[in-house]
């Protein structure tokens, strides 16, 4: 095969098989691309595939061609047994690979429903490749046949390289381009015995350029894409789009996860300019079939095509074999030290070989939590770790890098601290241990996550979710249906100090990856450590997670079953038990109107229900309904308006100082809100005023430090700051003296600066000119 992008490509990425992908729910818009007629078709019925005993691949020699069968068995993949997905489909080979024959009862296109990381790559790749095989053989007969020749070696093999490079033989959707390149990688694999067949693959991340130019010099025999990308490349660029029009097999990986990323608009665009259907084999595997992918499968397959379960609604699903617990925390400030714990526990249990991922919901989190990971890594844990990185910040390079080596790394512990990059389409055998810090965006993204370890033919680790006091509707309202146990910090401990024991006790070998022993003594260090690791982080660096975490959460409360103030009070919490900031951010009702709050008006059925005035009890209680307020009868005080915000007095009188950067709280005045600021905010009592340089407004409007004040009229301003201020019924000039110059008569003077840097050759105007300062350097 010639070097290409995607050999360059295939060197930063794992070679990996299919990820898992979550059920579609009934809420996507099914309406807006549903139409009578597919409305009326009646979905075949699903039949479980039978259970066959397990078959060999050896199995297929004779079946599929020489270089693809010694790919298979020898030393590049060196598979043994197949899955029940893999047998169900290649058991119609030969004739599911056979050209379109009308004549032909084959049936050709399939919906197949099988497990995510059963194997199913190979379960479509091979079905494609042998397709492309008898096509370039048929190419190369016709062409001797064509010449009244009855052999020419040459002839033919320059009409099968005409035919590779001019049409393309299988096109593979995938829905991430994570999953697209190991799709690639594995066929790269599967043709490595085979010179003839090579792989094109389009997804974004990529230089255009460069996949132009591997296409336009290259092969096109098995084309790997993600939607967006080759929707692009088939917009602009002609000869994408002319050999896309010939491809002979049609494939879509992962198909319920392309309609939920909302790719339908994307797929139909695309079948259409292929090849229709019955001529074009098309074969659709998905984890899940609902309604929305039965409609898409009705509509791209063919009319008899052969439907295969694989999964069956009495199978175990794979997350479902892996042990799970969760721990509700007792507060933030033990958030750090558990999940410090529980990375220490798996390396004690498995030593060199412990593999674990570390999931975080937003990148701001999963940088601090890599950073605190690698300071740990050098002071605590029983054996030292390579610690990973993987999140939205980081370039698509810098990604593939880091997965192919944590997937790679068998030379010691490995730590992989990723946001939900990693959740979906990534294989990483050997995980020992999946650990998710706070909510997942939702069921399936916790699924997702748990079928990082007990995978096909992988090991089966465990899964520990750590959530907040305050993330518990998680737990009681979205995972009742889940195997998971609960788990105490305090039990953590015990179990972290027995296995400490049990590794003291054994006798330590000479290679021995546990480099800290005896490790009882650094049990106690996990806070202390914790507590001197976050004192280094700067503030704005917590503010940020702060920031991060308040729009994360804030949008899934309902889900939580937690009202916006409680998450708002929780993350401040955050932000001083585990991130160490002396006082919590101040969140202004601006913000908080702009996340989703009710605003400074009347107040939310949940903020009157969580914030309820106390009442004259002698009075009855229907007094004041249908009241007009107003300045002088009655009127809500302005604390009520944030208090509908849930921000409460606790939050409402924490103020800034802008002169030492510290915050101090203020009690709020009896009149209503009072809030002083030594920068100048001033303060309300009773009605509106601000004390310290923007003046106040007692029934009428008056600002007293420089703005004037309006009674019945308007007065010009005065300013003694340099502002300028008004003469009888016009205008007077500025004057300022701190630079900036003041106008004259009915004209400007110029700008005369005493203590401050003026640049060379810039000027100053004055009497209408221009004239050319010097250059000077004078010290503020």
């Amino acid at each position: 095969m010639s070097s290409s992008l995607l050999t360059r490509a295939a060197k930063l990425s794992s070679l990996i098989t299919a990820p898992p992908a979550p059920t579609i729910s009934l809420g996507f818009k099914l309406s807006r691309f549903q139409s009578s007629s597919a409305a009326a078709v009646k979905p075949a019925p699903f039949t479980l595939a039978e259970e066959k005993p397990p078959r060999p691949f050896t199995s297929l020699e004779g079946i599929v061609s020489a270089p693809t069968f010694s790919s298979l068995t020898g030393n590049v993949m060196g598979l043994k047994t197949m899955t029940s997905v893999q047998n169900e489909v290649l058991s119609l080979l030969p004739e599911l690979s056979e050209p379109y024959n009308p004549q032909s009862p084959t049936v050709r296109d399939l919906l197949v429903r099988a497990k995510t990381g059963t194997g199913k790559t190979i379960a479509f790749l091979i079905p494609a490749i042998e397709a492309r095989m008898k096509s370039l053989d048929r190419i190369g007969k016709e062409a001797v046949a064509d010449s009244g020749l009855a052999s020419d070696g040459e002839l033919e093999k320059k009409a099968r390289r005409k035919y590779g490079r001019e049409t393309v033989g299988a096109l593979i959707l995938s829905p991430t381009r994570e999953l697209a390149t190991q799709i690639a990688n594995e066929a790269i694999r599967l043709t490595k015995n085979n010179n003839e067949i090579e792989v094109r693959l389009f997804t974004g991340g990529i230089n255009k350029r460069l996949q132009m130019r591997d296409w336009m010099k290259g092969s096109r025999d098995i084309v790997v894409a993600t939607t967006g990308r080759l929707r692009d490349l088939m917009m602009s660029e002609p000869e994408v789009l002319r050999s896309i029009k010939t491809a002979q097999t049609f494939i879509l990986d992962e198909a319920d996860t392309m309609l939920e990323m909302g790719f339908r608009d994307d797929i139909h665009a695309i079948q259409k300019e292929l090849i229709r259907s019955p001529e074009r084999q098309t074969l659709l595997f998905s984890a899940t079939v609902d309604p929305v992918t039965r409609q898409v499968a009705e509509n791209i397959l063919s009319k008899d095509h052969k439907l295969i379960d694989c999964v069956g609604s009495d199978k175990t699903p794979v997350h479902a074999n892996v042990p799970q617990f969760h721990t509700i925390l007792p507060d933030a400030s033990a958030q750090i030290p558990h999940v410090l714990r529980l990375i220490a526990h798996d390396q004690l249990m498995h030593g060199a070989n412990s593999k674990i991922i570390l999931f975080l919901p937003t990148t701001k989190t999963t940088m601090l939590f890599a950073e605190v990971v690698r300071q740990i890594s050098n002071k605590l844990f029983p054996v030292k770790p390579h610690v990973y990185e993987i999140h939205s910040k980081r370039t698509m390079e810098a990604r593939s890098f880091a997965s192919s080596k944590f997937r790679g790394d068998r030379s010691t512990a490995s730590i992989l601290v990723t946001s939900d990059v990693s959740a979906r389409g990534i294989d990483y055998p050997g995980v020992t241990r999946v650990i998710q810090v706070g909510v997942p965006s939702s069921t399936q993204q916790y699924i997702h996550r748990v079928g990082r370890t007990g995978r096909q033919g992988s090991t089966v680790g465990r899964c520990d979710l750590v959530l907040l006091p305050w993330e518990i509707g998680f737990i009681t309202w979205q995972l009742t249906e889940f195997p998971i146990r609960a788990l105490t910090v305090g039990e953590v401990e015990v179990q972290l100090a027995e296995e400490a024991k049990r590794v003291d006790e054994t006798p330590k070998e000479a290679d021995s990856p546990i480099t800290r022993s005896p490790y009882a003594p650094f049990l106690s260090e996990f806070v202390p450590a914790t507590t001197q690791i976050m004192a280094r982080f700067d503030e704005f660096a917590i503010r940020e997670n702060f920031m991060a975490m308040l729009g994360y959460y804030l949008i899934r409360s309902a889900e939580l079953r937690v009202q916006k103030n409680v998450i708002v009070e929780g993350l401040k919490d955050w932000t001083v038990e585990a991130g160490g900031l002396q006082v919590a951010p101040f969140v202004s009702s601006e913000f908080l109107a702009k996340m989703g709050f009710s605003g400074t008006g009347r107040p939310s059925r949940t903020a009157q229900f969580f914030n309820k005035q106390s009442r004259d009890s002698s009075q009855p209680h229907w007094l004041g309904r249908g009241a007009t307020k107003t300045k002088e009868g009655m009127r809500r005080s302005p604390a009520e308006d944030d208090t509908s915000l849930g921000l409460g007095d606790s939050r409402s009188h924490l103020q800034h100082n802008y002169e030492d950067g510290s915050f101090r709280r203020n009690p709020p005045s009896s009149g209503g809100y009072s809030r002083e600021r030594s920068s100048g905010y001033g303060s309300r009592e009773g009605g509106y005023q601000r004390s310290s340089g923007y003046g106040s407004r007692e029934g009428g409007y008056q600002r007293s430090s420089g703005y004037g004040s309006r009674e019945g009229g308007y007065q010009p301003r005065d300013r003694s700051s340099g502002y300028g201020s008004g003469s009888e019924g016009g205008y007077k000039p500025r004057e300022r003296s701190s630079g900036y110059g003041s106008g004259s008569e009915g004209g400007y003077k110029p700008r005369e600066r005493s203590s401050v840097y003026t640049p060379g050759a810039r000027g100053s105007r004055a009497g209408g000119g221009y004239e050319v300062r010097p250059r000077k350097y004078e010290s503020r």
